[in-house]
C-alpha cells in the first residue's frame, strides 16, 4: 500500500469514527455550542462538509476552484465562519447526509490521482497525499470539539501520526504566523504513540527537544487544549516558544484553549 492509499484508508476510518459519534444525535443537539466561539455541533460538521467541497472541487476542477478561491480570499477572516454557517444552516439529517455524500465523493476522486499530483489550495498547492493528511487531520480536530461536547472521551489510534507529522512540519509557519523567525536548527521530537512504541522527527543529536504522549502533542498543535493540561515537555528556550504557539492548520494563530480545558475563540 502506498503513503497516499495508507493515508486515504485513514481519512476513511476518521470520517467514519466521527460519524459514529454524530449519527445517533437527536436534532437538538445539533444546535450544542462546541469550545469554538459561536460554533455548533452543526456548524463543526457543516464546516467539515463545507471544506471537503471545496477539496473535491479541487481535486476535479481546478479552474473552478482557483476562482472560488480567490472569492473567498477577498474576505480572509470570515469565508471560513461563512461556510460553516451556511452549511449548518440545513437541517441536522440533511446536513449529515451532505457530510457522508461529499466526503465519499472526496475519497473517490482523491483516489484516483498519483501521492505527488499537485492540486490548487487557498494561496497554495497541495499534493494528493498532503491534501488527504490535512482533511484527516481537520477531521480529527473538529471531531474533538464534538467529543468535548458531548463528554465523550475517544481512543487515541495510530491515526493520530498524521496530525502529528503536520504538527512538526508546520513549525516554520507557526513562527512565521505569530511574526516571529522560526530557528535556524531543526528540534528532536519524540512522541510515545498509541499502543506502544515511539514516533520520532528530526535529529537525535538536536540540542532542543520535544518529548511526550503523542495525543497530547496532538492536541496542542491542533490547539484543543492547553499545554499545561498536556504531557509534552520541552528542552531548549526556541522548543518552549514553539509550544506556546504551535499550529497543524493554516491562517492566522487561534487562542486554544484556557488551561483546565476552558473555551476560548478556537482554532477553525
Amino acid at each position: 500500500m502506498s503513503d497516499a492509499e495508507a493515508v486515504l484508508a485513514d481519512l476513511r476510518d476518521e470520517g467514519d469514527a466521527l460519524d459514529a459519534l454524530v449519527g445517533g444525535l437527536a436534532p437538538a443537539r445539533w444546535a450544542e455550542p462546541t469550545p469554538a466561539a459561536g460554533w455548533t455541533i452543526a456548524h463543526q460538521i457543516g464546516h467539515l462538509a463545507w471544506t471537503d467541497r471545496q477539496a473535491l472541487l479541487s481535486a476535479t476542477d481546478p479552474a473552478a476552484f482557483r476562482e472560488a478561491a480567490e472569492r473567498a480570499l477577498a474576505s480572509p477572516g470570515t469565508f471560513v465562519d461563512e461556510g460553516a454557517r451556511r452549511e449548518a444552516q440545513a437541517p441536522p439529517e440533511e446536513l449529515l447526509a451532505r457530510w457522508r455524500a461529499v466526503r465519499t465523493e472526496l475519497h473517490e476522486a482523491l483516489a484516483t490521482r498519483t501521492a505527488r499530483d499537485k492540486m490548487p489550495w487557498f494561496a497554495t498547492s497541495m499534493s494528493t497525499a498532503s491534501m488527504a493528511t490535512g482533511r484527516l487531520m481537520e477531521t480529527w480536530a473538529h471531531g474533538q470539539d464534538i467529543a468535548d461536547t458531548l463528554g465523550v472521551r475517544r481512543e487515541p489510534t495510530a491515526r493520530l501520526r498524521h496530525v502529528a507529522r503536520i504538527g512538526v512540519r508546520a513549525r516554520e509557519f507557526a513562527f512565521a504566523a505569530n511574526g516571529l523567525a522560526a530557528p535556524a536548527e531543526e528540534f528532536r521530537v519524540e512522541l510515545r504513540a498509541p499502543g506502544g512504541g515511539t514516533w520520532t522527527y528530526g535529529p537525535e543529536d538536536a540540542a532542543q527537544r520535544v518529548t511526550g504522549d503523542a495525543l497530547g502533542f496532538c492536541l496542542l498543535v491542533t490547539q484543543r487544549a492547553h499545554r499545561d493540561d498536556v504531557d509534552v515537555r520541552a528542552e531548549g528556550a526556541d522548543a518552549d516558544r514553539w509550544l506556546d504557539i504551535a499550529q497543524a492548520f493554516a491562517g492566522p494563530p487561534g487562542t486554544g484553549r484556557k488551561p483546565g480545558g476552558g473555551a476560548r475563540k478556537g482554532a477553525r
